[in-house]
């Protein structure tokens, strides 16, 4: 002690004072780190993004066209569900691309036999490997980190490799699955005629597009679409709704040809973004379908985004095999025909991109640049009847060779439409 004073400390009242002095600035600065964090994993995103369009030019430059989105070994017919001896042309154009995206390891194991140590098929594997669902071939359990946003945080079983990014199938859902499949008929029309009328997007199933074929320009076209993968919590724009209607003839309002808008009937009103309980989702049926789940397949619930309704919108996946619902005897459709939920993923559908982002999601255009879409960007009316083969005469939306009429996002998604593009994305 000096001249008579006394050594003094904090008092508890001044100690409480600082420490909430301190839990307001980190309560004020936390927000502005979660921002920064999420501006860097979207940066990340879109570098991926640029990679992958790298990898398609590089693919054109060395064999003069884009990469087959559902390609492989197959029957001389399209048939579904899993087999071990050929994979049924259901691999999807991001299988092709992995030479081009410093994958060079998963596809030497792709493209020879491989040993086979889960038990059941063949052993070795045979080149190419089994249909994209079977869980004991390795590669189609294989993560990519590049195939990966790093803002969405999906991981692990049921899915196998997922991806973020899919291919565009255009502004219809007609074909989506067969494309143009003329030789598996023989007495009806062939998926040729309806496929050149509505497989209007970049990529078009079993169908190798070129640069060429883009007529639009590629500044002006989407060729991929960032998707947010699922995460078993009924999800609207990851856990597809299973519609009964199919896609049925485009003037039927009752059927998703007809109106696409059907897609959002059925979400919580309290909590929008997510499935009523009541819901027919996919998921609610077999947890091994989600969005993204299997990198290595074309079906569109995996691999696909459409410029239907605006990105971060619900997906639903129709009752309908190929290209129309009801049941496939005594029917004058080819292909027609239903599904259980339990196939589901393996319906025609619309499917929107989405992401983990805030309001909205990257594409990819056909010049490799990466553009962020807003979740608000002008989409035209989603009651408006997709354009298909059976579009009627005087209903300029859905005959073909319409303009699309989903507006902005939908001229976005089609290659050769003709029409122009006259604000800056």
């Amino acid at each position: 002690m000096t001249n008579g004073q006394k050594n003094r400390g904090f008092t508890l009242v001044e100690l409480l004072v600082v420490i909430a002095i301190i839990g307001v600035l980190v309560g004020l600065l936390l927000p502005a780190v979660q921002a920064a964090r999420e501006a860097a994993r979207r940066m990340s995103c879109s570098n991926n993004f640029k990679q992958l369009g790298l990898a398609v030019h590089n693919y054109h430059s060395a064999y003069n066209a884009m990469p087959k989105h559902g390609t492989g070994t197959y029957l001389p017919r399209w048939s579904f569900g899993g087999h071990n001896n050929e994979n049924k042309s259901q691999l999807s154009m991001l299988v092709g691309l992995l030479p081009f995206m410093e994958q060079q390891a998963v596809w030497e194991q792709i493209v020879n036999p491989l040993q086979n140590t889960s038990g059941s098929g063949p052993n070795p594997w045979y080149a190419m490997g089994p249909t994209p669902q079977n869980i004991g071939y390795e590669p189609w359990m294989t993560n990519l980190p590049m195939l990966r946003c790093p803002s969405d945080p999906g991981t692990g079983l049921p899915s196998m490799g997922r991806t973020n990014y899919a291919a565009c199938l255009g502004d219809s859902a007609y074909c989506q699955i067969v494309g143009p499949m003329s030789h598996v008929l023989t007495t009806h029309q062939g998926y040729a005629e309806r496929s050149r009328a509505a497989d209007r997007g970049a990529f078009v199933t079993r169908y190798q597009t070129k640069f060429r074929d883009i007529l639009d320009g590629l500044a002006n076209t989407v060729i991929m679409g960032e998707i947010a993968t699922d995460l078993g919590d009924r999800d609207t724009r990851t856990d597809a709704k299973f519609l009964s209607v199919g896609i049925g003839v485009p003037t039927t309002a009752s059927t998703l040809g007809g109106n696409p808008s059907l897609c959002q009937d059925g979400t919580d009103p309290t909590r929008p973004q997510f499935w009523a309980s009541g819901t027919d989702n996919l998921g609610k049926t077999n947890s091994s379908i989600g969005r993204g789940y299997k990198w290595a397949s074309a079906l569109p619930l995996y691999t696909g985004v459409t410029t239907i309704l605006p990105p971060n919108s619900a997906v639903c996946a129709s009752t309908t095999r190929y290209i129309h619902g009801g049941t496939a005897s005594g029917s004058n459709i080819p292909g027609a025909g239903t599904v259980t939920a339990a196939d589901g993923d393996q319906a025609n559908g619309v499917f929107a991109p989405s992401s983990r982002h805030q309001g909205g999601v990257h594409v990819l255009m056909g010049d490799g640049a990466v553009k962020f879409i807003t979740d608000s960007i002008e989409a035209g009316n989603s009651q408006a009847q997709m354009v298909s083969w059976e579009g009627v005469a005087g209903t300029p939306s859905s005959t073909p060779g319409s303009k699309s009429p989903y507006g902005l996002w939908g001229a976005l998604g089609t290659r050769a439409s003709k029409e122009t593009i006259q604000a800056e994305l």
